[in-house]
């Protein structure tokens, strides 16, 4: 079989029952709620039944609701991801220092990683409460608060912010500590050789060095971020308001509550599309640093 296949069409072929299995996994709920979203969904039989076109298309993007939760997420994701980043990689410089317990520091860092996103929202929705959380009671102790945090529009933005940053942040730490690991030490002694101070060495080696670890970190970030959902269920149900109502909240409330399984999958659909422009785009532009540096 070898002789006949080559060594490339034996791997494929003992790959391919796991990659059929995989693909009828994520291919067949795609096509599913695409075929859905072009349907009038009969619940008595739980079915999609007559073909309605682009009704349910059209329905969505003149949804002033969809397009708000949106907004939402476009907020979300403009603020935590960035903020992820930075401080991901500002942690992993930090713990490649060599100093006492920084072995314990790494693995309590990885902690809130491995709380699943459901416990994480609930417990810190506990937390932030206004009469009974520690944070308040922490601030009252000084002479501040309390603070709405869930109550307040803007404050159940940055709440949801800071959860989310809480718990993928040790993420980006852990792959930014591998790629400073990684890093070349003959590059550094050539720098430290031609005198070259810490900041010099910063900006003109380490930096440009880790723009592929960067991009992969944040692209993969990006992908986990535009999932957003069981965090901002737990911590903030979408609200006050529609303040937290990020667009997959939206989609569930749409389907699962007022039973819009038509709307709800061509919102999905319009999410997916937008996901893998968006996700190319990154793509690209990460292509384009890692050549240019």
């Amino acid at each position: 079989m070898r002789a006949r296949l080559g060594e490339p069409g034996t791997a494929w072929l003992f790959l391919a029952p796991a990659l059929l299995l995989l693909a009828g996994m994520l291919l067949y709920p795609v096509f599913y709620t695409v075929w859905v979203s072009f349907s009038d969904f009969d619940l008595a039989f739980f079915q999609p039944t007559g073909w309605v076109g682009w009704k349910n298309y059209t329905a969505v993007l003149s949804d002033p609701g969809f397009m708000e939760s949106l907004k939402v997420t476009g907020i979300y994701l403009v603020v935590a991801l960035p903020l992820q980043m930075v401080l991901g990689f500002a942690i992993a410089f930090l713990l490649n220092v060599t100093w006492k317990g920084r072995g314990v520091l790494r693995a309590l860092f990885l902690i809130p990683m491995v709380v699943a996103p459901v416990v994480a929202g609930g417990i810190w929705r506990m937390l932030l409460d206004p009469l009974w959380g520690v944070v308040n009671y922490s601030l009252g102790l000084v002479g501040l608060g309390p603070v709405e945090w869930i109550a307040d529009p803007t404050l159940a933005m940055v709440s949801l912010i800071l959860i989310d940053t809480w718990r993928w942040t040790p993420f980006v730490v852990l792959i930014a500590s591998a790629g400073i690991m990684a890093l070349p030490t003959e590059v550094y002694e050539a720098a430290r050789t031609d005198g070259a101070g810490p900041l010099t060495t910063l900006r003109r080696i380490t930096l440009p060095l880790l723009v592929p670890v960067m991009a992969a970190a944040f692209v993969v970030r990006w992908l986990g971020a535009v999932k957003m959902f069981d965090i901002a269920l737990a911590a903030t149900k979408g609200g006050p308001g529609n303040s937290t109502n990020v667009v997959n909240l939206y989609i569930y409330e749409k389907g699962f509550r007022s039973l819009e399984f038509g709307s709800a999958s061509s919102m999905a659909t319009v999410v997916l599309l937008i996901t893998m422009v968006l996700t190319y785009i990154l793509f690209r532009v990460s292509r384009y640093l890692e050549n240019r540096w």
